[in-house]
């Protein structure tokens, strides 16, 4: 983690704030396009990723990232529109505002609530990953470019973190294309000969 509690915090705020602009930037139609998350369309990862913040929100951290739990993020917003979405990601955004500052200065070192494999503020800027990847993902369906923003250091932080405990340590690239292949190899979701470096998938079995 290269990050600041204020830069984490900011940094994540803002990124919900951009998926909430881009499900609202989606026709209707779009919420039922197919994602490279295999079985997941496009208002499916919304529900996960809205979903995850609304348990964090509310204190539900049990299982948080299971399979178990994110079909069930799911399945509770199945009916969603993306409108709909989009309002409940900015009602998150909300209250995790409110909690963030919460935590002490002592916590974003110490090891972060519900059993996450990191401290506090790893936790945090998985977080942003998420919401920076899911937010690929999505434009990766409706046939948008990726963007290059805030959320792709952190991604890259986050996914050099999880290489070094499969023992793959790569020199971790800047946050330009080459940072947004890394990104990409290394989570399954572009071939290897993407980039020039060996990876391995963190999400591998």
């Amino acid at each position: 983690m290269i990050f600041t509690r204020d830069q984490l915090s900011a940094g994540l705020l803002s990124e919900l704030d951009r998926f909430e602009e881009l499900l609202r930037s989606l026709p209707s139609e779009d919420r039922d396009t197919p994602t490279r998350c295999t079985g997941w369309s496009v208002g499916d990862v919304s529900a996960h990723m809205i979903g995850t913040m609304a348990d964090i929100a509310a204190g539900r951290l049990e299982g948080l990232g299971t399979p178990e739990v994110t079909e069930r993020e799911v399945a509770e917003r199945r009916s969603s529109s993306l409108k709909e979405l989009a309002d409940e990601c900015a009602e998150v955004r909300k209250a995790t505002e409110a909690l963030l500052p919460a935590f002490p200065e002592e916590s974003w070192s110490q090891p972060a609530p519900g059993g996450y494999d990191g401290t506090l503020a790893d936790a945090v800027e998985a977080l942003w990953y998420d919401a920076f990847l899911h937010a690929d993902d999505i434009r990766a369906a409706v046939g948008r470019p990726s963007e290059l923003g805030p959320g792709l250091a952190p991604a890259i932080s986050h996914v050099t973190t999880e290489l070094g405990k499969l023992g793959c340590t790569p020199t971790a690239p800047s946050a330009d294309e080459t940072g947004m292949a890394y990104v990409l190899v290394a989570t399954g979701r572009a071939p290897e000969s993407a980039y020039p470096e060996p990876l391995v998938n963190i999400y591998a079995d």
